[in-house]
């Protein structure tokens, strides 16, 4: 890969990982409603699990895709039923004072696997794997994985913390529900791009 394109990688990469998306605002509303130290595992979990996505889809699921279209159209709809259920759950969330007890944000595990169910994460990974490492040979879709593992270390942290500073503007439950349902609402704004592309 020439330097140029690996520029290029670098600024796809980072535009796409701090751009609103599922991932980007279930980060905000996790600080929001957990702080970030214990967003962290949630942060993680995202980072690394959409870099072995990217590695995954690079090295023989897009093979898969070429064989067999309708799969990935198939796909795509299950993770959009998938991100609207995740989205009421968030948006019917109970006020802290009742959920504080039972309440964790997501888990290393939990964030990983989400990735396999992102609408936006399955865009951005096969379009990654197109434009910069259209031969699909294990250094360039590696390269590909690790520039987007880098880029997630900035976003993640970027949008986990910014959850945290209006944490304390949530202090009150009708808050902090607007604020939850907001953020659902964005979630599932994020499908339209994905879902309706021409």
């Amino acid at each position: 890969m020439t330097p140029t394109l690996i520029l290029a990688l670098a600024g796809f990469a980072l535009v796409s990982s701090f751009t609103p998306g599922p991932n980007n605002l279930m980060l905000m509303a996790s600080g929001a409603n957990f702080g970030f130290r214990r967003s962290v595992p949630h942060m993680a979990g995202v980072g690394l699990g959409f870099g072995v996505m990217v590695l995954g889809v690079g090295i023989g699921l897009m093979q898969l895709f070429d064989l067999l279209p309708w799969l990935a159209d198939l796909l795509m709809v299950a993770s959009a039923l998938y991100l609207g259920w995740l989205a009421w759950k968030v948006a019917h969330a109970a006020p802290p004072a009742e959920a504080r007890a039972n309440a964790r944000p997501l888990t290393f595990l939990q964030a990983a696997a989400f990735q396999w169910v992102n609408p936006k994460a399955w865009t951005m990974a096969t379009g990654a794997i197109t434009l910069y490492a259209p031969s699909r040979d294990l250094p360039s879709v590696a390269l590909v994985a690790a520039m987007f593992v880098g880029a997630a270390l900035g976003s993640t942290a970027t949008w986990a913390l910014l959850g945290g500073r209006v944490r304390s503007l949530l202090d009150q439950p009708r808050r902090l529900r607007v604020f939850n349902r907001t953020m659902a609402a964005l979630m599932v704004a994020t499908l339209i791009p994905v879902l309706w592309h021409p």
